[in-house]
């Protein structure tokens, strides 16, 4: 699954090669020069995944980093930090104000598309291609294909987006404003009461193969997907 990732990078040469590198991928890169310019993207809508230099004009990457994980409503987003300072001590720091990994320049793009993608299935594991199968029921993202028991089951684009969610975070209990932020937006302004509408459709879709018991719901707090 594509995933929208920021590139706050003020080398523009560099910028573009990672750049590239992303969209050959097949994610969607948003590009930005300056912290500044960040922020001014990221009031329009969140990405799933930032790739942060260090060095940066005016507020640096260490900085907006910390800045970052210390606001509610992107603290949850994954941030590579790409930088010249190979040093221990500078990973250390790095990792230490909450960056979820660290790439030194020069860098291959290959290692770099393999850190993303570790990255997007620790943090946001409903961001990668990697079918996932529990209890008989198997999601498959590439052909976006749902089946149960081998038999296939048609399903809506925001209901395989729902399903692909709970199925990524099994047994975790996910409430209705979180339900949306993940699978509609953070941006989207949409009623809690929306979420469901959708879960009801899910669960009906899957009743045809025996699996709609596995979208549990938590009195007064949300859903989960659970096999116990």
């Amino acid at each position: 699954m594509a995933a929208n990732i920021l590139i706050v990078e003020d080398e523009p040469a560099i910028q573009e090669l990672l750049a590239l590198n992303l969209t050959q991928a097949g994610h969607n890169p948003i590009r930005a020069l300056s912290v500044e310019q960040a922020q001014m993207l990221m009031r329009d809508a969140l990405p799933d995944l930032i790739i942060l230099d260090w060095m940066l004009p005016g507020m640096s990457g260490i900085e907006f980093a910390r800045k970052l994980k210390s606001d509610e409503l992107s603290k949850t987003i994954p941030i590579i930090m790409l930088t010249a300072r190979g040093e221990e001590v500078d990973k250390i720091r790095g990792l230490e104000v909450g960056a979820d990994d660290y790439v030194t320049k020069p860098f291959s793009p290959r290692e770099l598309n393999a850190r993303i993608k570790a990255v997007l299935r620790r943090r946001s594991p409903q961001m990668t291609d990697d079918p996932i199968e529990l209890n008989g029921l198997r999601l498959d993202p590439t052909t976006h294909r749902v089946t149960g028991n081998n038999k296939t089951i048609e399903l809506g684009p925001t209901e395989f987006k729902l399903l692909h969610y709970l199925m990524s975070n099994p047994e975790r209990v996910h409430s209705r404003s979180q339900v949306l932020d993940r699978v509609w937006g953070d941006r989207v302004f949409v009623e809690d009461r929306t979420v469901d509408v959708h879960i009801r459709r899910l669960r009906l879709a899957l009743e045809q193969t025996g699996h709609e018991d596995l979208i549990q719901t938590v009195r007064g707090v949300g859903y989960r997907f659970s096999s116990q």
